[in-house]
Protein backbone atom coordinates (compact mmCIF):
# COMPACT_ATOMS: atom_id res chain seq x y z
CA UNK A 1 0.00 0.00 0.00
CA UNK A 2 1.87 3.39 -1.24
CA UNK A 3 1.37 6.66 0.58
CA UNK A 4 2.82 5.47 4.06
CA UNK A 5 5.18 6.39 6.30
CA UNK A 6 7.67 4.11 6.72
CA UNK A 7 10.67 4.23 9.23
CA UNK A 8 13.18 1.22 8.85
CA UNK A 9 15.61 1.58 12.61
CA UNK A 10 18.86 -0.51 11.42
CA UNK A 11 22.26 -1.54 12.54
CA UNK A 12 23.11 -1.93 9.17
CA UNK A 13 22.84 -0.55 5.70
CA UNK A 14 24.40 -1.04 2.00
CA UNK A 15 26.56 0.71 0.93
CA UNK A 16 27.31 1.89 4.54
CA UNK A 17 28.00 -1.40 5.82
CA UNK A 18 28.75 -4.32 3.17
CA UNK A 19 28.77 -8.20 3.09
CA UNK A 20 26.06 -8.98 5.53
CA UNK A 21 22.78 -10.27 5.00
CA UNK A 22 21.75 -7.65 7.03
CA UNK A 23 22.69 -4.36 5.37
CA UNK A 24 21.81 -5.95 1.98
CA UNK A 25 18.22 -6.56 3.01
CA UNK A 26 17.70 -3.61 4.79
CA UNK A 27 18.59 -1.64 1.70
CA UNK A 28 16.23 -3.35 -0.85
CA UNK A 29 13.21 -3.08 1.26
CA UNK A 30 13.52 0.63 2.18
CA UNK A 31 14.93 1.55 -1.54
CA UNK A 32 11.28 -1.06 -2.89
CA UNK A 33 8.96 0.95 -0.82
CA UNK A 34 10.59 4.18 -1.59
CA UNK A 35 10.59 3.31 -5.12
CA UNK A 36 6.32 2.33 -4.62
CA UNK A 37 5.37 5.56 -3.00
CA UNK A 38 5.84 5.21 0.34
CA UNK A 39 7.77 8.16 2.48
CA UNK A 40 10.82 6.22 3.64
CA UNK A 41 13.38 7.48 6.20
CA UNK A 42 16.39 5.45 7.51
CA UNK A 43 17.97 5.70 10.97
CA UNK A 44 21.18 3.71 11.69
CA UNK A 45 24.49 4.41 13.87
CA UNK A 46 26.96 6.76 12.70
CA UNK A 47 29.58 3.72 12.79
CA UNK A 48 33.39 4.92 12.69
CA UNK A 49 33.82 2.77 9.79
CA UNK A 50 31.42 5.00 8.12
CA UNK A 51 33.44 7.68 5.66
CA UNK A 52 31.46 11.00 5.94
CA UNK A 53 33.27 12.36 3.41
CA UNK A 54 32.76 9.20 0.73
CA UNK A 55 29.19 9.48 1.41
CA UNK A 56 28.49 13.22 1.93
CA UNK A 57 27.22 13.06 5.74
CA UNK A 58 26.37 16.27 7.28
CA UNK A 59 25.39 17.47 10.08
CA UNK A 60 21.63 18.55 10.83
CA UNK A 61 22.24 21.36 13.17
CA UNK A 62 17.91 21.76 14.03
CA UNK A 63 17.98 18.08 15.04
CA UNK A 64 21.54 18.34 17.14
CA UNK A 65 21.93 19.62 20.30
CA UNK A 66 19.90 17.76 22.68
CA UNK A 67 21.27 15.71 25.61
CA UNK A 68 20.23 11.97 26.04
CA UNK A 69 20.72 11.30 30.18
CA UNK A 70 21.91 7.31 30.52
CA UNK A 71 22.24 6.56 33.77
CA UNK A 72 22.62 10.35 35.14
CA UNK A 73 24.59 11.01 32.87
CA UNK A 74 24.38 13.73 30.14
CA UNK A 75 25.34 12.59 26.47
CA UNK A 76 25.29 14.94 23.74
CA UNK A 77 23.45 13.86 19.98
CA UNK A 78 24.41 14.50 16.90
CA UNK A 79 21.80 13.65 13.87
CA UNK A 80 23.71 13.75 10.53
CA UNK A 81 22.34 12.51 7.21
CA UNK A 82 22.83 11.77 3.97
CA UNK A 83 21.15 10.64 0.96
CA UNK A 84 21.55 6.97 -0.19
CA UNK A 85 23.96 6.98 -3.22
CA UNK A 86 22.30 7.42 -6.37
CA UNK A 87 18.75 7.52 -4.46
CA UNK A 88 16.36 10.50 -3.26
CA UNK A 89 16.08 7.83 -0.17
CA UNK A 90 17.35 10.37 3.38
CA UNK A 91 19.70 7.82 5.89
CA UNK A 92 19.50 9.85 9.11
CA UNK A 93 22.90 8.99 11.21
CA UNK A 94 22.84 8.77 14.85
CA UNK A 95 25.95 10.08 16.17
CA UNK A 96 28.07 10.75 19.68
CA UNK A 97 32.09 10.51 19.68
CA UNK A 98 32.42 8.56 22.46
CA UNK A 99 30.00 5.94 21.84
CA UNK A 100 30.52 5.18 17.78
CA UNK A 101 33.71 6.88 16.76
CA UNK A 102 35.65 3.68 17.45
CA UNK A 103 36.68 2.45 14.18
CA UNK A 104 34.64 -1.49 15.56
CA UNK A 105 31.32 -1.84 15.54
CA UNK A 106 30.35 -4.31 19.13
CA UNK A 107 33.85 -5.68 19.64
CA UNK A 108 37.69 -4.73 19.61
CA UNK A 109 40.18 -5.70 18.02
CA UNK A 110 40.95 -9.58 20.51
CA UNK A 111 37.14 -10.26 19.47
CA UNK A 112 35.93 -9.02 23.13
CA UNK A 113 32.67 -7.26 23.50
CA UNK A 114 32.76 -3.51 24.59
CA UNK A 115 31.61 -3.04 27.97
CA UNK A 116 29.71 -0.09 27.25
CA UNK A 117 27.47 -1.70 23.98
CA UNK A 118 24.46 -1.84 26.43
CA UNK A 119 24.82 2.40 26.87
CA UNK A 120 25.41 2.90 23.23
CA UNK A 121 22.12 0.93 22.35
CA UNK A 122 20.05 2.64 24.60
CA UNK A 123 21.89 6.00 23.50
CA UNK A 124 21.21 4.68 19.84
CA UNK A 125 17.49 3.78 20.51
CA UNK A 126 16.22 6.66 22.54
CA UNK A 127 18.25 8.82 19.91
CA UNK A 128 16.05 7.70 17.28
CA UNK A 129 12.73 8.46 18.95
CA UNK A 130 13.40 11.88 19.93
CA UNK A 131 15.09 13.04 16.98
CA UNK A 132 11.70 11.62 14.63
CA UNK A 133 9.99 13.47 17.32
CA UNK A 134 11.48 16.92 16.67
CA UNK A 135 11.27 16.26 13.12
CA UNK A 136 7.21 16.17 13.84
CA UNK A 137 7.10 13.28 11.12
CA UNK A 138 4.97 10.47 12.25
CA UNK A 139 5.33 6.74 10.86
CA UNK A 140 2.77 4.36 10.36
CA UNK A 141 4.79 1.48 10.15
CA UNK A 142 8.07 1.05 12.43
CA UNK A 143 10.58 -2.05 11.25
CA UNK A 144 13.23 -2.78 13.47
CA UNK A 145 16.37 -4.45 12.09
CA UNK A 146 19.61 -5.45 13.77
CA UNK A 147 20.43 -5.86 17.62
CA UNK A 148 20.20 -2.51 19.05
CA UNK A 149 17.47 -1.45 17.43
CA UNK A 150 15.19 -4.07 19.76
CA UNK A 151 15.61 -1.31 22.73
CA UNK A 152 13.41 0.83 20.56
CA UNK A 153 10.14 -1.09 21.60
CA UNK A 154 11.02 -2.01 25.03
CA UNK A 155 11.42 2.03 25.51
CA UNK A 156 8.34 2.55 23.22
CA UNK A 157 6.14 0.27 25.71
CA UNK A 158 7.88 1.45 28.64
CA UNK A 159 9.72 4.66 29.38
CA UNK A 160 7.41 6.30 26.27
CA UNK A 161 4.44 4.48 27.42
CA UNK A 162 2.61 7.69 27.98
CA UNK A 163 3.43 9.46 24.80
CA UNK A 164 0.56 9.57 22.20
CA UNK A 165 3.42 10.03 19.48
CA UNK A 166 3.65 6.33 18.29
CA UNK A 167 0.24 4.95 20.00
CA UNK A 168 -0.77 3.78 15.79
CA UNK A 169 2.38 2.87 14.84
CA UNK A 170 2.57 -0.72 13.53
CA UNK A 171 6.20 -2.25 14.95
CA UNK A 172 7.53 -4.88 12.89
CA UNK A 173 10.99 -7.13 14.45
CA UNK A 174 13.25 -8.82 11.86
CA UNK A 175 15.36 -11.47 13.57
CA UNK A 176 19.04 -12.12 12.25
CA UNK A 177 21.40 -14.45 13.28
CA UNK A 178 23.63 -11.89 15.00
CA UNK A 179 26.86 -12.63 17.01
CA UNK A 180 25.80 -12.96 20.62
CA UNK A 181 27.88 -11.30 23.48
CA UNK A 182 27.37 -10.50 27.02
CA UNK A 183 26.11 -7.18 28.08
CA UNK A 184 27.41 -4.72 31.20
CA UNK A 185 26.18 -6.72 34.65
CA UNK A 186 25.01 -3.13 35.53
CA UNK A 187 22.47 -3.06 32.34
CA UNK A 188 19.27 -2.97 34.97
CA UNK A 189 20.66 0.15 37.04
CA UNK A 190 20.79 1.84 34.02
CA UNK A 191 17.00 0.66 32.59
CA UNK A 192 15.76 1.25 36.17
CA UNK A 193 16.97 4.85 35.68
CA UNK A 194 14.92 5.33 33.37
CA UNK A 195 12.20 3.19 35.07
CA UNK A 196 12.28 -0.05 33.17
CA UNK A 197 12.53 -3.46 35.10
CA UNK A 198 11.34 -6.29 35.52
CA UNK A 199 12.62 -7.73 32.13
CA UNK A 200 13.29 -11.50 32.22
CA UNK A 201 16.71 -10.71 29.64
CA UNK A 202 18.19 -8.92 32.62
CA UNK A 203 18.69 -12.61 34.06
CA UNK A 204 21.47 -12.91 31.89
CA UNK A 205 21.45 -9.60 30.00
CA UNK A 206 23.02 -10.64 26.16
CA UNK A 207 22.48 -9.10 22.88
CA UNK A 208 20.08 -11.87 21.64
CA UNK A 209 18.08 -12.22 25.09
CA UNK A 210 17.30 -8.67 24.31
CA UNK A 211 16.18 -9.41 21.33
CA UNK A 212 13.92 -12.27 22.46
CA UNK A 213 12.78 -9.98 24.96
CA UNK A 214 11.80 -7.46 22.37
CA UNK A 215 9.41 -9.90 20.59
CA UNK A 216 7.08 -9.41 23.39
CA UNK A 217 6.71 -5.73 22.58
CA UNK A 218 6.26 -5.32 18.82
CA UNK A 219 3.19 -6.54 16.60
CA UNK A 220 4.36 -8.65 13.92
CA UNK A 221 7.84 -10.53 13.78
CA UNK A 222 9.21 -11.68 10.62
CA UNK A 223 12.33 -13.72 9.54
CA UNK A 224 15.50 -11.35 8.01
CA UNK A 225 17.46 -14.49 7.90
CA UNK A 226 15.93 -17.55 6.64
CA UNK A 227 17.47 -19.99 8.88
CA UNK A 228 17.96 -18.91 12.37
CA UNK A 229 20.10 -20.17 15.39
CA UNK A 230 18.49 -22.97 16.89
CA UNK A 231 17.88 -20.46 20.05
CA UNK A 232 16.00 -17.83 17.98
CA UNK A 233 14.04 -20.17 16.13
CA UNK A 234 13.13 -21.51 18.90
CA UNK A 235 11.66 -18.47 20.56
CA UNK A 236 10.31 -17.34 17.36
CA UNK A 237 8.26 -20.27 17.43
CA UNK A 238 7.40 -19.95 20.60
CA UNK A 239 5.89 -16.00 21.05
CA UNK A 240 2.46 -15.50 20.87
CA UNK A 241 3.15 -12.59 18.97
CA UNK A 242 1.98 -12.55 15.39
CA UNK A 243 5.09 -14.03 13.13
CA UNK A 244 6.06 -14.57 9.12
CA UNK A 245 8.76 -16.72 7.95
CA UNK A 246 10.95 -15.61 5.52
CA UNK A 247 9.88 -13.10 2.83
CA UNK A 248 11.94 -12.42 -0.62
CA UNK A 249 12.22 -8.44 -0.64
CA UNK A 250 9.35 -8.87 -3.58
CA UNK A 251 7.10 -9.70 -0.52
CA UNK A 252 8.23 -7.94 2.03
CA UNK A 253 5.08 -5.37 1.10
CA UNK A 254 3.02 -7.80 3.04
CA UNK A 255 3.81 -7.03 6.16
CA UNK A 256 2.86 -3.29 5.85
Amino acid sequence: MPNQKILYITTEMYPYQEDTNLATVVNKMALKMHNEGNDVRVFMPRFGQISERKFQLHEVIRLSGMNIIINDLDQPLIIKVASLPGERLQVYFIDNEEYFKRKQYYFDDEGNPFDDNDERAIFFARGVIETIKKLNWVPDVIHLNGWMSSFVPIYLKTYYETDAYFKDAKIILSLYNEKDAALSNNIEEKLKFDNISGLKALENPTIQNVVIESMNYVDSIVKGDEFLNEELDKAFNETDTSKSEYLDVDSINQLY
